[in-house]
């Protein structure tokens, strides 16, 4: 049995995220575990939750896990920030996760329009 959310490819295109940030966090010195690991692995994990979670229920609901997963995403984009500042990952690194979180913001942002449209 397959669940309608596991279709969506904005919410295949956040799990391959989550692969990335948890393969670039594991490089982040270990005074980092309980700081800056954590609250990115959280960040890049809640923006599937939030897709999974809204998806069952009704437009006006989904919409509003769809702005949670985007305050998620916002918060990838300051960890990948600190976590380049720091020196913990390289300008490539940082790049591709960009575009990454680029990508799921716009299509995060296409599935809101869709639902609004009605």
């Amino acid at each position: 049995m397959k669940f309608n959310f596991e279709d969506l490819q904005v919410y295949q295109k956040s799990l391959d995220l989550v692969d990335s940030v948890y393969g670039v966090s594991k490089q982040f010195p270990k005074e980092e575990i309980y700081g800056l690991t954590s609250q990115f692995r959280r960040a890049a994990v809640s923006i599937s939750l939030n897709i999974a979670e809204g998806s069952g229920g009704t437009k006006k609901e989904f919409l509003r896990f769809l702005r949670t997963a985007s305050n998620s995403l916002k918060e990838c984009i300051v960890c990948i920030t600190v976590a380049k500042r720091q020196d913990y990952i390289s300008y490539k690194e940082h790049d591709e996760l960009r575009e990454k979180l680029i990508e799921i913001s716009k299509m995060i942002s296409g599935l809101k329009k869709y639902l609004l449209k009605d």
